[in-house]
């Protein structure tokens, strides 16, 4: 019931307890419980809320940063890594293979932003060697979800 429970969830966290007790046979005390239980066990990791932010007045530009770093003596990826999400304008930070070693997504107001952080504080840390920004134009899926459903033309046809 567990895997079943976090797919559901992680499609739509908003989703009813009663509606999940349902869709999973269970009492809904049950998925209560199980559900305090993922978050306290830290599985769970937080809900959030995927806003399509080119429909809103909002200015907001996404990257993407590849970073390659030198390990310090005694220090993993996982201490730079830490270096680096503790920025408050980091959204993600994940470890990658390939040629670079982080991958860093980032969300400013401008590209200009975007690339002050990179040079200001980014490539100042002692440990990375280099960085490629790339810049996301469109986005057409994120976590799991279409942004722009084409639309269905619901006319009828007529013909003569």
């Amino acid at each position: 019931m567990r895997e079943e429970l976090l797919s559901i969830i992680e499609k739509n966290s908003r989703i009813d307890i009663k509606e999940l007790a349902t869709r999973l046979g269970v009492e809904e005390i049950e998925i209560a419980n199980e559900l305090e239980a993922l978050e306290r066990e830290n599985v769970i990791c937080g809900y959030h809320t995927l806003v399509d932010w080119e429909k809103t007045s909002v200015e907001k530009v996404t990257a993407l940063i590849e970073v390659r770093v030198t390990l310090q003596r005694g220090q993993g990826f996982d201490r730079i890594a830490e270096r680096i999400y503790n920025y408050p304008e980091v959204k993600s930070v994940y470890l990658i293979s390939g040629g670079f070693d982080l991958l860093v997504t980032l969300e400013e107001k401008s590209l200009k932003e975007i690339a002050g952080f990179v040079s200001d504080k980014l490539s100042t840390l002692d440990s990375v060697l280099s960085t490629a920004t790339h810049f996301i134009l469109k986005k057409y899926k994120d976590h799991g979800t279409i942004i722009e459903k084409k639309k269905v033309d619901e006319r009828e046809v007529i013909t003569p």
